[in-house]
């Protein structure tokens, strides 16, 4: 097992890590059944009855604690992010951060602090899929030696709202309509457009959600943000502001909206699964953290706000300077008890960082807190292992529902004075170590009247939507068009599609053009604008495809390789250690899950079966047949889809002479990804967007 941060740090109630999780350690010769309560249970197949076939007796304490318990296993699920999978790790920082931050965490280069890591869909229920168009939550809870910090984002870095007070405006609209209860997990409907046509700061956000960032390939593939303008503080006191990027050491790849669709039928948890299978094989998934750290004069000659959380920091105009690296190196030991009870807050800070004055963040950091409270039931949700700090925590906060500790002493106030009697007095305020709030810059438009007003810098809510889809490759640029002629396809009221061609006018005439001729509408003349639209140099760094961060490699991915009975030994074992050696993972697939007779007589057990292991499951394939083979699955359609889909979404095909038939009636046309054998593992390692035209109309 790898070296655990935790063994570091003591818990709540002064136990370590290591002796919380031992305590339910038991050798199997001592696994007795128990009730909650520590009594052996004896019987735990049938209820105490008055006589073999007489009622069940109400002293049966057994059973009802058992359907007691039962019967409250769900708690209130998150109205957001309701769908969530994580693991535990640990950050490791680069370089000391001190002269900018005096966070215990940014101190000493090489230090690991434990965390857990919770991804998540925002729209959808808990028992929706992994796999739909939508913004992606990631959050990450620092055990730090000061307290928890929790940095809570999203994989995309900038939010569809400027002000907290519209965030139940915009789940309610995009949540299941009220009148019907659908669609789950989709923006494709009237309510949802309706308010973000009226809502043109949601802009640039948009371009964001129907670009392929809503579409991560995996978890272990997708940025995340901070979203929001923070601030660090060191130990004389000087503020910096700061925004936080979390880049995938695998790169970013996504999938394409056909193909998400078919994972979605196909493997319902298939992120959830891709996250939990790489851990477990010990290919775990790294992020680097990144900061953009500037002053106010910075600030102030940006032709933006940064306080507000629909902007983004282009990286061409403030790099990102990388200061450490996480690493996920442990699955969770129960779902319920620490991905589903883990409780995420904004608010949760530590002395060197602090907040700015964003609407929307200061709005998050009531709301979080207030949620905890309805979902677990108590004040006291913080003593919940997964939430608990590992470091001491001491004051005088009491009792509560599932109050879990035992504090000792009369004083349960401060300050007190039993100290001087000898008695113990508890812990004191430390004006020296303690947390202090950074004063920031005391500036002209944050004194005066009370207000309900958005300040005029807050006004252009276009220029960065066109910023980002003209930084796209043009690939991108027609999944973005593509989707939003598949989303506004969906909405029935013809008045809101036309208000939200008029918005798309402001971002790109060109995009606004081809969204309407996949509609079969008028371009309608563009909205009025708040403020004029700006053209900004694109940034590069926003792209997937041809971007600098996009993902060219074999290495942590999943490749199919189709065989059947009489396939070549040789070729087999050659392309699947080729992957191997790549770092990725070969799957072998066949017809029917048991055994598959090679040319050489020897039996190879299959992974998965084709009907239930599609091609969309994979990053590549590989179709390795005989002659017979082929013959025998050129009759079978699943077969036949298994290549029509990998070549449709551009994947690599490596194959073999005998199962050129196959490919050819799945109408794969030669190009650089139809590939021997040989060849494969190179060919793998990326996409083929110019086979794109080939194989659908994109406006």
């Amino acid at each position: 097992m790898p070296n655990d941060p935790f063994d570091t740090f003591t818990g709540t109630g002064g136990e370590t890590h290591q002796q919380v999780s031992k305590q339910s350690d038991h050798t199997e010769a001592e696994a007795h059944l128990t009730t909650n309560q520590g009594v052996r249970i004896s019987d735990n197949q049938n209820q105490l009855k008055a006589g073999a076939r007489g009622p069940v007796l109400l002293e049966d304490f057994v059973l009802r604690e058992k359907i007691f318990h039962f019967d409250h296993e769900r708690i209130p699920e998150r109205i957001v992010h309701a769908r969530g999978s994580a693991a535990h790790g640990y950050f490791e920082l680069y370089e000391s951060l001190s002269d900018i931050s005096k966070a215990d965490i940014f101190q000493r280069a090489g230090e690991k602090t434990p965390l857990f890591t919770r991804f998540s869909t925002v729209a959808g229920g808990a028992g929706s899929v992994d796999t739909p168009r939508d913004v992606r939550g990631f959050a990450v809870k620092f055990y730090t030696k000061e307290g928890n910090w929790d940095l809570v984002g999203n994989n995309i870095p900038v939010f569809f709202i400027q002000d907290a007070i519209k965030f139940p405006d915009l789940i309610h609209a995009a949540k299941m309509e009220a009148d019907r209860g659908y669609p789950q997990a989709a923006t494709a409907h009237d309510t949802f457009w309706d308010f973000i046509s009226l809502m043109p700061e949601s802009t640039h956000m948009i371009m964001w959600a129907m670009s392929d960032r809503t579409l991560p390939r995996t978890l272990r593939t997708m940025e995340g943000f901070g979203i929001h303008t923070f601030r660090l503080v060191n130990g004389q006191g000087k503020s910096t502001f700061v925004k936080f990027h979390w880049k995938p050491k695998q790169g970013l790849a996504s999938t394409i909206w056909d193909e998400t669709v078919k994972i979605a039928g196909a493997d319902p948890d298939f992120q959830r699964r891709d996250l939990y299978e790489a851990i477990e094989r010990g290919d775990f998934p790294e992020w680097e953290l990144g900061i953009q750290a500037f002053d106010d004069t910075f600030a102030d000659s940006l032709p933006f706000d940064v306080l507000d959380p629909t902007k983004i920091i282009p990286e061409e105009m403030l790099p990102v300077r990388m200061i450490g690296r996480m690493v996920l190196d442990r699955n969770p030991d129960n779902f319920f008890a620490e991905t589903e009870q883990v409780a995420y807050c904004p608010a949760n800070i530590v002395p060197g960082i602090d907040f700015s004055n964003d609407p929307l963040l200061q709005g998050r950091l009531f709301s979080y807190l207030d949620t905890q409270l309805k979902r677990l039931g108590s004040t006291n949700f913080h003593q919940i292992p997964i939430n608990a700090p590992k470091c001491p925590v001491m004051n005088f906060q009491r009792d509560g529902h599932m109050q879990m500790l035992q504090p000792k002493g009369r004083a349960n106030y401060e300050p007190n004075s039993l100290s001087d009697a000898g008695e113990e007095g508890g812990p004191r305020e430390c004006p020296m170590t303690g947390f202090s709030t950074s004063p920031g810059r005391a500036a002209e438009d944050e004194q005066g009247d009370k207000l309900r007003i958005r300040p005029d810098s807050f006004a252009d809510h276009y220029s960065q939507a066109r910023l980002f889809f003209r930084s796209l490759d043009p690939a991108e640029q027609a999944h973005v068009a593509s989707a939003l002629v598949f989303e506004l396809s969906k909405v029935a009221l013809d008045h809101i599609r036309k208000r939200m061609l008029s918005n798309l006018v402001n971002v790109d005439p060109d995009l606004a053009k081809r969204v309407a001729d996949g509609l079969a509408m008028d371009l309608p003349k563009a909205s009025k604008t708040a403020a004029d639209v700006q053209e900004m140099e694109p940034s590069p760094a926003l792209r997937i495809i041809g971007g600098p961060r996009e993902r060219t490699t074999v290495e942590g991915g999943k490749f199919g390789v189709l065989i059947a009975d009489g396939s070549d030994a040789n070729e087999v074992d050659a392309v699947i250690s080729a992957i191997e050696s790549a770092g990725g993972s070969a799957l072998v697939i066949a017809p029917k899950i048991g055994s598959v007779t090679l040319s050489n007589g020897k039996q190879l057990k299959a992974d998965g079966q084709l009907a239930g292991s599609p091609s969309v499951l994979f990053d590549a394939v590989a179709v390795l047949l005989s002659d017979e083979g082929c013959q025998m699955l050129m009759k079978e359609a699943a077969a036949v889809q298994f290549v029509m889909d990998a070549f449709g979404h551009l994947k690599a095909i490596g194959y073999s002479e005998a199962a050129k038939p196959l490919l050819d009636k799945a109408g794969v046309e030669p190009d650089e990804g139809i590939v021997s054998p040989s060849k494969f593992a190179e060919a793998a390692a990326q996409r083929y967007w110019a086979r794109e035209p080939k194989v659908r109309m994109l406006p």
